[in-house]
């Protein structure tokens, strides 16, 4: 019987061929922590009594999810991560330079059959470039950086067969929308999820990422897809220091479900309050008050995003009674949507473009909502107080729709602007 791709991925790291089930010790490809996971990582490594870590140039650290520091407690942290990245020698991604999951793979850290590790739940997203790529916590993180390896239980698979032109108006955060609230937010426990079908070949290299990213929201290990000449193109791009090793299911892999979706009548989709997998079709929803519209985050703070919600924008303004806040997921991004006009669009339009980060996605700052009011946003968690403030209630959609209703105050479909 052949193997699925974690099962292969697995098996070169671990230097032996294993299948689900399998306990393994496997070699990381790349580590990282961000600023809320740092601290705990760096106090189990003082813990231990450790003075190296194995291998400096595949580790990293992140300050994005509180950048810049709000506070004197966060910038006593955020200097901890800097003093501790100059003593043992790693990459330090600082204030300014973006969201972890598009600074590190922007950054040639990732490529094709790589293992991923990073003390984020996120981490999934570079499954979208052939990686086994999976979020772990701080004291798991803290020993891959110290030995270079980790245990894992390789996970079943679960294949998912997405076909179907896609509808206008529709994104890759409808389509994966849809997919989770068929799933359920717990319908893919400790599974790896493989993407494939023509859908997913259509796809840009922005849409896969983004399909990746929310794979932890049903529940899996591990979400990713082949490589292909995008995928390629992307790598040579950012990452051509590192050699992809493509990596292919075998036809006769064994899958613990194959799941086939035709999305060609698809609407756009939102997620209701208080659950991800509490999806139903805009025209469902639309109509809904909003008083905080949200751009971003590393599900959908990508160019090809920020794009789509300024050609919504252009010439317009926003409704008086919305707050629209919009942080490109990096500073790479954000160079090129001013260049490009789309920083300005934003602005004319009344939004308020922040420092690249998480902030307003994790509430840790820039612009946390009061009491009972209606967010739309296009993070990946809807749960309460995930933007700070659990009286909130929080809506997901893609930039498209987000950009939309905040044009009208009310959550609208976005087709009537395209």
């Amino acid at each position: 019987m052949g193997e699925t791709i974690a099962e292969k991925i697995l098996s070169s790291h671990s230097g032996k061929r294993v299948r689900a089930g399998d306990l393994v010790i496997a070699d990381i490809d790349f580590s990282f922590a961000q600023d809320g996971t740092a601290p705990l990582v760096i106090k189990t490594i003082k813990d231990m009594g450790e003075t190296r870590i194995a291998h400096p140039q595949k580790t990293a650290f992140v300050i994005d999810h509180s950048a810049p520091s709000p506070n004197a407690g966060v910038s006593t942290l955020h200097r901890l991560m800097r003093d501790f990245a100059k003593e043992y020698e790693i990459a330090l991604y600082d204030i300014g330079c973006g969201v972890c999951h598009q600074v590190i793979p922007e950054g040639g850290n990732v490529t094709c059959g790589d293992l991923v590790v990073g003390a984020d739940s996120h981490t999934s997203t570079y499954g979208a470039l052939n990686a086994f790529a999976t979020g772990l916590g701080s004291t798991d993180i803290a020993a891959s950086m110290i030995s270079g390896k980790l245990w894992f239980k390789v996970p079943e698979s679960i294949k998912i067969i997405i076909k179907g032109r896609i509808p206008e108006g529709v994104y890759a955060k409808d389509i994966i929308l849809y997919i989770i609230g068929e799933l359920t937010q717990d319908g893919a426990t400790y599974k790896s999820i493989e993407f494939t079908g023509e859908t997913m070949r259509r796809l840009s290299m922005e849409g896969r990422f983004t399909i990746c990213n929310m794979a932890i929201e049903m529940g899996a290990k591990a979400g990713m897809m082949e490589a292909d000449e995008k995928t390629l193109r992307w790598l040579k791009k950012h990452s051509p220091r590192k050699k992809p090793k493509p990596v292919k299911a075998d036809r006769d892999a064994h899958y613990s479900e194959v799941l086939e979706f035709d999305i060609s009548n698809l609407e756009p989709q939102v997620a209701r309050p208080h659950r991800v997998d509490n999806v139903s079709s805009v025209s469902k929803t639309k109509g809904v008050k909003i008083d905080v519209a949200f751009l971003g985050t590393c599900t959908n703070g990508r160019l090809e995003d920020l794009k789509i919600a300024a050609k919504i924008l252009r010439g317009k303004e926003i409704h008086r009674k919305v707050r629209f806040i919009i942080a490109p997921a990096s500073k790479a991004i954000y160079l090129k949507a001013l260049r490009e006009g789309m920083i300005e669009t934003f602005i004319s339009a009344g939004a308020a473009v922040v420092a690249p980060g998480c902030g307003p996605c994790v509430g840790t700052h820039e612009g946390i909502p009061a009491d009972g009011e209606n967010v739309i946003s296009t993070a990946n968690r809807n749960f309460k107080g995930r933007m700070g403030n659990p009286n909130a209630f929080i809506y997901l959609a893609s930039p498209a729709t987000v950009a939309a209703s905040a044009l009208e105050g009310r959550i609208a479909d976005p087709r009537k602007y395209l």
